[in-house]
């Protein structure tokens, strides 16, 4: 597996708000196949999939057991979305114009009908962070397993400068 990747540190009023939230950013985790942690075509950023690691460590596993769970899994998979835009931007979250979709996948048990009250754990940091920027379309699915058995995973396309 690859090495974590050290974002430069992110800077400018969105980091602000980062810290006012009480909040860092991990390292960017290395892809766990054969892919990039983003891809960019003009001014549209796609950030691959990020489960709810921090520094290597998958915090949540298995089937999501409450809506609590659900959110602090998908918050700390924004984390590493974020930290991952900061790598794609050299730390300037700042020229966010736009979050426009996040894609949240939750390992649940069959029927639990929670998973978007789930990802709204990472839907409402990107509001708190960038605003009305931060508001976005978004899918929600219910899987059977994810990564490293991750109980959580979120991508996003983000429209930058």
């Amino acid at each position: 597996m690859a090495a974590m990747t050290d974002a430069p540190l992110p800077r400018g009023e969105a980091a602000r708000r980062l810290g006012a939230l009480g909040l860092v950013l991990p390292r960017v985790p290395p892809p766990r196949g054969a892919f990039l942690p983003f891809s960019r075509i003009g001014p549209t950023l796609w950030l691959a999939g990020q489960i709810c690691e921090w520094e290597g460590e998958v915090r949540f596993t298995g089937p999501v057991p409450d809506v609590a769970t659900g959110q602090r899994a998908a918050e700390l998979c924004a984390l590493n979305l974020l930290a991952a835009l900061s790598l794609a931007l050299e730390g300037d979250l700042d020229r966010v114009v736009r979050c426009h979709r996040l894609g949240g996948f939750v390992q649940v048990s069959p029927g639990w009908p929670d998973v978007p009250k789930a990802v709204n754990g990472a839907s409402d940091l990107m509001a708190r962070l960038f605003g009305e920027a931060g508001r976005h379309a978004r899918t929600a699915v219910g899987v059977a397993g994810l990564p490293a058995d991750a109980s959580v995973e979120v991508d996003g396309i983000f429209e930058v400068r």
